[in-house]
């Protein structure tokens, strides 16, 4: 991690003018990988290695100040970009560095994703000192997440299960399942190999039976989408496998009008010959009713293969599913 010299605060004065800022949530998790596009820029361009060329500036989002309630409660996916987003509008960053799967499909007018980094694996573990895997749970167990899309799957396998509401950072979901205050929790594993934590993992779980939110693993970095100096800065970190399919996943999420109310999951993949094959599912909360679709297309027409996606699942679904 950067020292408090690399940082500034939202609504603070910057120690220097750097080349650089890079906006950012504060949870461990979000600063490690700013740290990691810090690290691409200054190896990317040997000049933004200097000290101070780069900052990175901490600013709080409303996701991050309730804690008490799940997402879909309290207004879902933006509450962890607004004001990062009004950050680099208004000109106190150059750049946001996001979860893509914390993004909304809809971005604010004059922004852009410019970028995506190499995916991490974007598999959800189970962790849990009561069973090795999710069939192995003791009957009723109870499982700590905010995720619908995990509940969803969770229980369309075992309807068993109890789901209680389970947030905060990777640290603080760790101290709960700790204390008892479940027998089992689910998280990504991206986020856990960026902490150095992928050993508290009992399980790492197959796509059959969870599959990951849309992008989830993908760091996405926004911009002004008038700024051509800052587009050029982030060309070199451009991965196009992992944009290609960010954005399928995407536009099956748009195509869904999906939000955190609705438990939708998506994973696009390279083929070995070439080829991008995506898989989606649309749920209900309570797991009673699960709709799954899968394809493949060709690479430059990522975006239709996830709304054609989207549409299926739709028909599949009937219209008053996601009502």
């Amino acid at each position: 991690m950067a020292g408090s010299e690399d940082r500034i605060n939202q609504g603070g004065s910057p120690l220097s003018r750097a080349a650089i800022r890079i906006g950012t949530r504060g949870s461990p998790l979000a600063l490690a990988q700013a740290e990691m596009v810090k690290s691409g820029l200054a190896a990317a361009h040997p000049a933004l290695a200097a000290p101070g060329a780069v900052e990175i500036v901490v600013i709080k989002t409303t996701g991050d100040q309730i804690q008490d309630r799940a997402l879909s409660e309290i207004g879902g996916k933006g509450l962890f970009t607004k004001e990062i987003e009004e950050a680099l509008a208004d000109g106190r960053i150059d750049v946001a560095v996001h979860s893509m799967k914390d993004v909304p499909t809809q971005l604010p007018e004059g922004l852009e994703i410019a970028c995506l980094l190499k995916r991490e694996d974007p598999r959800d573990v189970l962790i849990s000192s009561r069973g090795s895997s999710i069939a192995d749970l003791p009957r009723g167990a109870v499982i700590g997440s905010a995720s619908l899309r995990r509940q969803a799957q969770l229980l369309a396998l075992r309807p068993d299960l109890k789901v209680v509401t389970l947030r905060g950072n990777v640290g603080t979901r760790l101290n709960k399942l700790a204390k008892g205050d479940a027998d089992a929790t689910l998280l990504a594993l991206a986020g856990l190999k960026r902490l150095d934590k992928a050993d508290v993992a009992t399980a790492i779980l197959d796509m059959t039976e969870m599959l990951p939110a849309v992008a989830q693993g993908a760091i996405g970095l926004e911009i002004r989408a008038t700024d051509r100096r800052m587009r050029d800065f982030l060309t070199p970190l451009h991965h196009a496998a992992t944009a290609a399919a960010v954005t399928a996943e995407r536009a099956c999420l748009a195509e869904l009008e999906g939000s955190c109310r609705t438990p939708i999951a998506a994973y696009a993949e390279l083929t070995p010959d070439g080829r991008l094959h995506l898989r989606a599912l649309v749920a209900k909360p309570d797991g009673t009713s699960l709709h799954r679709d899968e394809r493949s297309g060709p690479v430059a027409d990522a975006e239709r293969l996830g709304r054609d996606s989207g549409c299926a699942l739709k028909s599949l679904a009937g219209p008053d599913f996601l009502a």
